[in-house]
């Protein structure tokens, strides 16, 4: 196997904001794994919060070069392990190498990975559109550029949610899902979740920080809505620990290593009666693609990353009001880098 690397910083539509900071651009790298004249990608974003600097995760994907280029794909299982035995501690890296392997598995076996999984997109779940935090006036203006979505996910964790929430349902009758990434207070979190409720909100996902566990377990038992675990599930050993905490969990790949972790951590989580989510960072249309493989087996997602860039790095699975189209491409249906 041969791998390169392409390096990419992909401007935003709008600035984006969430509880803890803004972003204009994404920086990213999208993985190529090469064999037999034929190619497979994945990607990997840098992101501060989980410690993954572009210098890091270019020098991490460098450094298992050599390993790489003396074996010969397989099997996607096999090639997480290998890998997963130099980059245990770099999951984003590992994802995208993971991602990577399961395009080039079904472009060379000539289906689609959820075709090869036995999955059908017709039972793909619908995604949410997110709505980044800004002031009341310009989210309601960024809500009227997306008209005709199902569900729209809201960030939340200001000074001003209920005034927020109140205005934008005013706007759309439409299903809103709040995601407080850790930004409310524990002593305010439970009335919150019931202000919410008022205005036809579904459920929170991360309210509290991943620290706050005894804050956490008793909001589960006083939140009016379900609770949905984001930077509390980050891989598979976070799986139980939601249990009594959290009613579901958000699987992102880059968090959890890919998509061969992915689908054991939807079994665990079936296995403990916990909702199932795959949500997204700023990824291209690579990354969305790879997660969007999950969709029949989910409860929620939350796969619009690519539609909030201004320019994509490639063409593959696209998403339309909600709804997604799986090209009829082997792989994970990316047709080319741009």
């Amino acid at each position: 196997m041969e791998l390169r690397l392409h390096e990419y910083e992909l401007p935003l539509t709008h600035p984006f904001t969430i509880s803890r900071g803004t972003t204009t651009a994404q920086r990213t790298l999208i993985v190529e794994l090469r064999q037999d004249g034929v190619s497979g990608y994945g990607e990997a974003i840098a992101n501060a919060y989980y410690d993954s600097p572009m210098d890091s995760m270019r020098a991490r994907l460098q450094s298992v070069q050599p390993l790489l280029h003396g074996e010969t794909f397989r099997d996607t299982e096999s090639f997480w392990e290998l890998c997963a035995g130099r980059l245990a501690d770099a999951s984003f890296v590992l994802s995208a190498l993971d991602c990577a392997a399961h395009d080039l598995w079904g472009r060379l076996e000539g289906a689609p990975v959820h075709r090869l999984w036995g999955l059908d997109p017709a039972d793909a779940v619908l995604s949410s559109f997110t709505i980044g935090i800004a002031g009341v006036d310009e989210m309601e203006a960024k809500l009227a550029e997306k008209p005709g979505w199902p569900v729209y996910k809201i960030k939340l964790g200001t000074a001003n949610d209920v005034e927020i929430i109140q205005c934008l349902r005013r706007q759309t009758d439409a299903v809103f899902r709040i995601d407080a990434n850790c930004g409310w207070a524990p002593a305010e979190a439970a009335q919150l979740s019931a202000e919410m409720a008022r205005h036809g909100v579904e459920f929170v996902e991360q309210p509290l920080p991943p620290e706050a566990r005894e804050a956490q377990a008793r909001l589960y038992r006083d939140s009016a809505l379900p609770l949905i675990a984001d930077e509390n599930c980050v891989g598979e050993a976070d799986v139980p620990r939601c249990v009594d905490r959290f009613h579901g969990i958000n699987i992102k790949l880059c968090k959890c290593g890919g998509l061969t972790p992915a689908r054991r951590m939807i079994a665990a989580a079936r296995d403990h009666g916990l909702k199932v989510m795959v949500g997204c960072m700023t990824e291209s249309s690579v990354g969305i693609s790879a997660a969007a493989q999950l969709t029949p087996l989910l409860d929620y997602a939350d796969l619009d990353g690519a539609l909030l860039l201004a320019r994509d790095a490639a063409d593959g699975v696209q998403l339309h009001h909600g709804r997604f189209t799986f090209p009829d491409e082997p792989g994970l249906g990316i047709r080319s880098l741009k």
